[in-house]
């Protein structure tokens, strides 16, 4: 074979080898099924394990192993949002609740037996205090939280722009691995005291996409 054949074929399988090795980066970049090793999409379930409240990424087959399960180990994040639009909080309610922020998750912990509170911190999500008559008087007026399912979703406050009278309260029903990327995205982008410009505007367009996804709730609180 001429000299300059051979050297025609030689690029062309180098170009071939690195086709094949550009087209194998993404699987080995690929999310894994934390339970049996499967590859994931970029949209998956998530399962919460109980006791850490740890979200962990799952495959369908092994997430609808835990759909519906009350007494397990793990339970199946839920899917639904909603953006409560007609939700009545006073300043002095929110006051009772003791949130030292204008921002919190409320659930109920089926491990813990209660309502729990917590909020985003630069550190992560913390723990506050809740009063449970402070809580149950915001339950009386907004029955729609009766429906919240224990550990896999939550009542999400946002009264940041309230408080700087930019914007209206918003609050949601929301899943709790979605609660959670919330707390990790202020915990990855915070800077300095105030938190910095960068870490508002990803707060921003979190809000903004679950606003956008969220089925609106409306109609008068006690229908």
């Amino acid at each position: 074979m001429p000299e300059e054949s051979i050297a025609s074929s030689a690029r062309g399988f180098e170009t071939l080898r690195q086709f094949a090795r550009a087209r194998r980066k993404p699987d080995r970049a690929l999310e894994h099924c934390e339970m049996c090793s499967a590859g994931l999409a970029q949209e998956h379930p998530h399962l919460i394990e109980l006791s850490s409240r740890q979200i962990i990424c799952a495959c369908d087959a092994c997430a609808l192993l835990f759909e519906g399960m009350e007494k397990s180990k793990y339970k199946r994040v839920a899917r639904r949002a909603e953006w409560l639009t007609n939700f009545e909080m006073t300043d002095g309610q929110w006051e009772s609740l003791l949130i030292p922020i204008n921002m919190a998750l409320f659930f109920y912990s089926s491990s813990e037996g209660k309502m729990m509170a917590l909020y985003p911190s630069p550190a992560g999500a913390v723990e506050s205090l809740l009063s449970l008559d402070a809580w149950n008087e915001i339950v009386e007026v907004n029955p729609v939280l009766r429906r919240l399912r224990p550990d896999i979703e939550a009542l999400l406050v946002n009264r940041v722009g309230h408080a700087h009278g930019m914007s209206k309260a918003e609050y949601f029903i929301a899943p709790m691995d979605e609660c959670y990327r919330l707390v990790g995205l202020i915990r990855s982008h915070w800077r300095g005291l105030s938190g910095g410009s960068e870490v508002w505007q990803e707060v921003g367009k979190f809000f903004s996409n679950l606003r956008a996804k969220a089925d609106p709730v409306s109609g008068a609180p006690n229908a």
